[in-house]
């Protein structure tokens, strides 16, 4: 189980890049590069913690899942950050540091975003699924 969670990291890591380069390439320094890469994590560190308070607010009469989804949720952060480090540390020093590992820490946030979203979606009765749907 271990490498096909490395090979998807891998591959959301490059693929980071791209898409940051894709929406801040046109920019013509590393300064404002590298900002924009930030600004772009910033917006979706917030979006995921919108979508995690929907799933807090779903789990209020559960304590026993809250306290999982708290344990998932750290878990999570704890990879996507070492991920992110390992993933950009050949570049460490240098000035597109900043611009390689906010791209990764957003694409990760982005995914992870999408991940939770399913559980928002949860079609009632589906044994599979930890969070109630909405009422």
């Amino acid at each position: 189980m271990k490498l096909p969670i490395a090979t998807v990291a891998v591959f959301l890591a490059s693929f980071t890049v791209a898409q940051a380069e894709q929406n801040c390439g046109d920019l013509t320094n590393q300064t404002d590069m590298n900002i924009c890469a930030g600004k772009a994590y910033k917006a979706s560190d917030a979006e995921l913690n919108k979508v995690y308070r929907k799933i807090q607010a779903r789990l209020k009469d559960d304590a026993d899942t809250a306290k999982l989804l708290v344990s998932t949720q750290k878990a999570w952060i704890g990879f996507r950050d070492a991920e992110c480090k390992f993933s950009s540390s050949g570049v460490e020093g240098g000035s597109v540091y900043p611009f390689v590992s906010s791209s990764c820490l957003d694409a990760m946030t982005k995914s992870r975003i999408e991940d939770l979203k399913v559980y928002l979606d949860c079609e009632e009765g589906d044994m599979s699924c930890p969070v109630p749907a909405a009422d």
